[in-house]
């Protein structure tokens, strides 16, 4: 471990579990400060809990990114608690299953837009200015294989996950001069409670091609430290065993 980020803060959305979980213990090892968001709060706590055990500050912020309001009250938690915010991970997403638009209820459509866009943009929002005035930071967003391509049954899912690539386009237009990197990283499958439950498998049980979390976690890692220093604006393909070179 370099321990490069020693006294930074890391903010990981979706931080109970799969890809976020592994990017806050990724973020801890490294000696950086982690406050983590999502809807469980017994599955942040215990998130926080081994980021402790790995010689690190936690704060849970237990939100619903379909409420603006509980958006909006994150970035001023982690400020209150730690004066800073130096990574900002992206990564809550709602994965539906393989359901036609036709046959998609309205709610579902609506609410993998909140989360899974609308709420990242404006965590940014409210994160910019403190980078701003420290003349650094990392904006990290998850996106997807499914954001290079639209897919069958897979609409509300892949259109967030496209335009997350053209977000972090745009914001490391706006943001560049002020030394803020934005950056977005497009697993390909990948062994996480989400991707469980949505496919209904077993993981990597069934599906041995499938990355584990912390590999998408390393690369996240990467992407916040000095070695990285001439990467933004980029979306990183991480397809893992899925890649469609491999056919």
């Amino acid at each position: 471990m370099s321990m490069e980020m020693r006294g930074r803060v890391a903010l990981v959305t979706g931080g109970s579990k799969g890809i976020g979980r592994a990017c806050a213990y990724a973020f801890a090892r490294e000696g950086a400060n982690v406050a983590v968001t999502g809807r469980t709060l017994s599955e942040l706590e215990e998130t926080a809990e081994n980021v402790r055990e790995l010689g690190a500050e936690a704060l849970v912020c237990q939100s619903d990114f379909t409420d603006r309001a509980q958006v909006a009250a994150i970035a001023p938690a982690v400020l209150a608690e730690f004066g800073r915010i130096d990574v900002l991970v992206n990564n809550a997403a709602i994965i539906h299953p393989r359901i036609d638009l036709t046959d998609l209820a309205d709610e579902t459509w609506y609410d993998v837009i909140e989360v899974n866009l609308n709420a990242a943009a404006m965590l940014t929002k409210s994160v910019i200015p403190t980078m701003v005035e420290q003349s650094s930071g990392t904006i990290i967003n998850i996106s997807s294989i499914g954001g290079r391509s639209g897919g069958r049954g897979r609409s509300a899912y892949r259109v967030t996950k496209a335009a997350l690539i053209s977000l972090t386009q745009s914001l490391a237009a706006e943001l560049h001069e002020h030394g803020i990197n934005v950056n977005a990283i497009c697993p390909g499958g990948t062994d996480t409670e989400g991707y469980r439950e949505a496919f209904n498998n077993r993981g990597r049980a069934d599906h041995p091609n499938l990355m584990l979390p912390s590999e998408i976690a390393n690369l996240a890692v990467f992407l916040a430290s000095k070695k990285s220093s001439a990467v933004t604006g980029t979306a990183i393909d991480a397809f893992g065993g899925n890649n469609p070179l491999f056919g």
